[in-house]
């Protein structure tokens, strides 16, 4: 630390107060009530949050003020911050905790201090067994902050301000940048199914596939889950290619249970579950491997390359409007009758494969770009902890 400057509990320079216990009302009553879920990307969007019904001789208590710091105490979001600035009339909600200053200590010095790396150190420390994750108040005040003068956090500030927009820029960029890399692809997929050659003709899924569905095997019987055959369920639906998978179960779970075998070249679909909110999710089967009842087997005619099949389903699902709709529980489906019943581009098979070739090609070339982009976004990641390490530590 540097000559000059004192360590202070941050509960000895400001006031720290659990919010206020109510439900959100979407009522325009009352106060706005701030919760976790409003903050996104360090901002909030006022017009979005709800109201709250609070008494008039409570509202003092709970207001937010321009200055204001408030962090989510609990759950995933345990740690994060937000600078309040300029709010309307609101309050908070009781699994926020709001940091007040009361003596010489710039609101946004801290603002900075909460996204060093030495912080969230303190947070997942403070956190640790609790499996909901949790840093309280207390915990809170015991955080001991650098305490320059005033003059100097204004200074780090104006430093920090400067540099953090740069990078912001850079970080801006680099997400433009990506997006574009994962165009390429996208641009490439609707232009082939949506121009057809001559010789192309349009057949219903279910005339150029069969079909067969899974299962999972009963969890009570043990000696079903201790074989080394591929079993795959939602969770492996991460790639274009599979040919294994979390989890494992025997050959009697196959011969004894709902679960089925499916041979390599087999398409599997997932039809349920909320990995569908990032479109469809098709892998084509390297191997053997049975599946789960979330899933759904395609298996090709011998005319048709499993992975043109893919694509071009994918395509079409994505593009569909009715194929893909929630189900009664809330999650995500594709409907079997309109699944089998899209209409997929045929070309000859020679075409096929110049297409799938293109497709890898592009693949690869869209994956290499994204690993380039996804080292620059780790990188000014870094820089960002690498200037809050100078700023907190004097040598900036």
């Amino acid at each position: 630390m540097r000559t000059g400057w004192s360590s202070k509990r941050l509960g000895d320079v400001s006031e720290i107060r659990y919010g206020y216990t109510e439900s959100a009302s979407f009522e325009p009553v009352g106060p706005r009530f701030l919760r976790i879920t409003d903050i996104q990307e360090e901002r909030v969007c006022w017009d979005r949050v709800p109201y709250c019904i609070i008494a008039p001789e409570l509202l003092p208590k709970f207001r937010l003020e321009t200055g204001d710091i408030v962090f989510a105490r609990t759950g995933a979001t345990t740690g994060k911050s937000f600078l309040v600035s300029d709010p309307p009339a609101a309050v908070f909600a009781s699994y926020l905790i709001r940091l007040r200053v009361l003596s010489d200590i710039r609101p946004s010095y801290l603002s900075y201090y909460f996204r060093w790396g030495v912080y969230w150190a303190a947070i997942k420390e403070g956190s640790a067994g609790s499996a909901q994750g949790g840093f309280n108040a207390s915990k809170l005040a015991d955080l001991e902050i650098p305490f320059p003068s005033g003059t100097e956090q204004e200074r780090i500030v104006a430093i920090l301000d400067e540099a953090f927009e740069g990078v912001a820029t850079a970080q801006a960029n680099a997400h433009t940048n990506l997006q574009n890399a994962h165009s390429l692809l996208d641009d490439y997929l609707k232009a082939v199914f949506m121009h057809h050659g001559k010789k192309w003709v349009e057949k219903r899924l279910d005339e150029v596939a069969k079909f067969s569905s899974g299962g999972t095997p009963p969890k009570q019987n043990e000696s079903y889950w201790s074989g080394k055959i591929p079993w795959v369920s939602g969770r492996d639906m991460k790639s274009t290619r599979l040919s294994d998978s979390l989890l494992h179960i025997s050959k009697s779970a196959v011969d004894g249970s709902s679960t089925r075998m499916a041979p390599t070249g087999t398409l599997l679909i997932l039809v349920r579950g909320m990995g569908l909110a990032h479109g469809a999710q098709i892998a084509e089967l390297m191997a053997p491997c049975a599946f789960n009842q979330d899933i759904k087997g395609i298996h090709p005619e011998p005319g048709l390359i499993p992975r043109y099949l893919l694509f071009a389903l994918r395509e079409r699902v994505n593009s569909s409007g009715t194929a893909m709709s929630n189900a009664a529980h809330g999650t995500l489906k594709i409907d079997s009758a309109e699944l089998v019943g899209l209409t997929i581009p045929v070309p000859p098979r020679e075409y096929q494969q110049r297409v799938v070739t293109r497709i890898d090609s592009l693949t690869e070339e869209t994956q290499r770009l994204g690993s380039v982009y996804q080292r620059k976004l780790a990188a000014l990641d870094e820089l960002k902890q690498s200037l809050l390490h100078q700023a907190f530590t004097g040598k900036l």
